[in-house]
């Protein structure tokens, strides 16, 4: 299994507007199905209400790592924490990063999350799974909202 999950995209959209879908909250949960209480803001945890059908009773939580203008927007968060049980907050989050690339037809957008190496075993295997899963859909998610 590998430690990271990389996906890229070209999108027909202008790199401002692509920026926009990412970091700010309201157009972030429009396309990544999550209600946010307030903007992203360096190390500043983000919170929201999933809106993911089934998952609407979990809390989305992500620390927000980077903001480089037009370039990187990263997260570090606690992969697939979906069991109301479990305390995530004791194992060492991964890092989503999505970079921004100007290219002729709009913006290329690379999603990378890494760090996968580091969460326990008994869950490692899932997690890596689910969320490779979930950002092909995601990346599907912002390219329609993009393109609206």
């Amino acid at each position: 299994m590998s430690d990271r999950i990389e996906k890229s995209i070209e999108l027909n959209a202008p790199l401002a507007r692509v920026w926009r879908a990412l970091t700010d909250h309201r157009e972030f949960g429009e396309w990544f199905r999550v209600e946010m209480d307030g903007p992203f803001v360096v190390g500043k945890v983000a919170r929201g209400r999933i809106l993911h059908p089934g998952y609407e009773h979990l809390t989305w939580h992500a620390t927000v790592q980077r903001m480089e203008f037009e370039r990187v927007f990263a997260f570090t968060w606690h992969p697939y924490a979906v069991d109301p049980k479990v305390d995530y907050a004791i194992e060492t989050p991964t890092l989503v990063e999505f970079r921004l690339e100007p290219i002729a037809a709009g913006t290329r957008l690379t999603l990378t999350e890494s760090g996968f190496d580091k969460l326990p075993s008994s869950r490692r295997d899932l997690a890596f799974r689910m969320n490779e899963n979930g950002w092909t859909q995601q990346m599907k998610n912002i390219e329609r909202h993009v393109g609206t």
